[in-house]
């Protein structure tokens, strides 16, 4: 069965970074796009970014130019980098299977805090 193992959260300085990472199992991973979710207390869920088969990424405009998806299709991982992190990141960061938030699986979850 599908398995997303999200690891990497945790308490950061405002302006930090993290690296989140996704190890995935129970299916062939290089036949999937993955992606990157949050979800904050009291909204909804959201896309952060995502990354094709062959390694196209597509960011929300929210926060590019502050994150980076990447994978590993030796290692079935999809790692997350994020940069100059804000108070407002503060959230649990999902790692899903599939393109598009309607299909596939979701691992769960990671909690980011960012705050003094």
């Amino acid at each position: 069965q599908v398995q997303l193992v999200e690891s990497g959260g945790g308490l950061v300085q405002p302006g930090g970074s993290l690296r989140l990472s996704c190890v995935a199992s129970g299916f062939s991973f290089t036949d999937y796009g993955m992606g990157w979710y949050r979800q904050a207390p009291g909204k909804q869920r959201e896309l952060v970014a995502q990354i094709t088969r062959g390694g196209v990424t597509d960011y929300a405009a929210a926060m590019k130019g502050r994150v980076a998806i990447s994978r590993d299709n030796l290692k079935n991982t999809v790692d997350l980098q994020m940069n100059i992190l804000r108070p407002e990141d503060t959230a649990v960061y999902y790692c899903h299977q599939g393109w598009g938030e309607n299909i596939g699986s979701w691992g769960q979850g990671t909690q980011v805090i960012v705050s003094s």
